[in-house]
């Protein structure tokens, strides 16, 4: 053994000295690039958290996925659109409005030259009066929203109506049947009285939309369970605006703008005109509640 081990020294002694004369060790070597530790360690969490709900599905159930705080910090657009709302916080916190929800919360923002895509246009009739806050982001399911209130989204403020519509995105991708979104939808709405004790919290049912059987029986699931939940809450308002998108008890196309786009997509987000018949619909809540109650 002590002759290995001499040997293997010798070894190094002969390959230390024949790079010392070798001018490629002398020359300066280029940088290593930076690694971004924190995202390596995120994306490293949300694959390890993939694969075990892809090989275990149980454990989505175990665990309720829906109902925990997840980030999209690695996406650069929705950190962007993410301070973006901290900031208009900071700069109206008088709002007596806010609203808290995915891309469709968003798209009251929106504008366009078609007429049905203008929507920007319904929100300054009901809400701008109240200096209302849109807290919406593409793509956020009940566990991205749980994450922003964790991190300061309504740090500062102090409406008196906080307006929640949540869930449709949990029945897409992520494939979240009621059993987990409804859970989810609660826990958005308990942490957001927690933050905002004396705030009002007006609940909106999910929407329907047109994409397959197994989401208008989930969406209809969720609806009837919220309903139940929080029929008689002190402090949470639930309206299901279902029946003002529908016509013979299905979602009707025309109030949407995913079919009139190109190429046409399943209706999901409602158009100008089914935003206004929401906006009418809750109008006598909000005006009740965002007047102070």
């Amino acid at each position: 053994m002590i002759k290995v081990r001499k040997q293997e020294l010798l070894f190094l002694q002969k390959k230390k000295q024949k790079n010392s004369h070798d001018p490629r060790a002398l020359a300066p070597q280029p940088p290593k690039p930076a690694v971004n530790k924190s995202f390596l360690l995120l994306f490293f969490k949300k694959e390890v958290l993939a694969s075990l709900l892809l090989f275990f599905p149980f454990l989505a159930h175990a665990t309720n996925i829906a109902a925990i705080p997840i980030g999209r910090q690695n996406l650069p657009w929705w950190q962007a659109r993410f301070t973006a709302t901290l900031a208009e916080a900071k700069t109206t916190p008088n709002a007596k409005i806010i609203w808290l929800g995915d891309s469709i919360t968003q798209f009251w923002q929106r504008t366009g030259p078609h007429g049905y895509d203008n929507i920007l246009p319904v929100w300054q009739k009901y809400y701008a009066p109240y200096n209302a806050l849109d807290f919406g982001i593409v793509g956020d399911t009940t566990s991205s929203l749980l994450w922003r209130l964790d991190h300061g989204q309504v740090a500062g403020l102090h409406p008196n109506l906080a307006i929640i519509l949540i869930g449709a995105n949990n029945l897409g991708h992520p494939h979240w049947p009621a059993t987990l979104t409804t859970p989810g939808i609660e826990a958005v709405v308990s942490k957001t009285h927690t933050l905002l004790p004396t705030t009002h919290i007006l609940l909106l049912g999910v929407l329907p939309s047109i994409r397959s059987a197994w989401v208008d029986t989930q969406t209809r699931l969720i609806n009837q369970s919220l309903a139940q939940t929080y029929a008689n809450n002190p402090t949470v308002t639930f309206i299901d605006v279902s029946p003002v998108l529908t016509t013979n008890g299905r979602p009707d196309p025309s109030l949407y703008i995913d079919p009139k786009e190109s190429p046409p997509r399943p209706a999901l987000h409602p158009d100008a005109a089914g935003m206004s018949r929401i906006a009418a619909t809750i109008a006598p809540t909000v005006q009740r509640w965002a007047a102070g109650g």
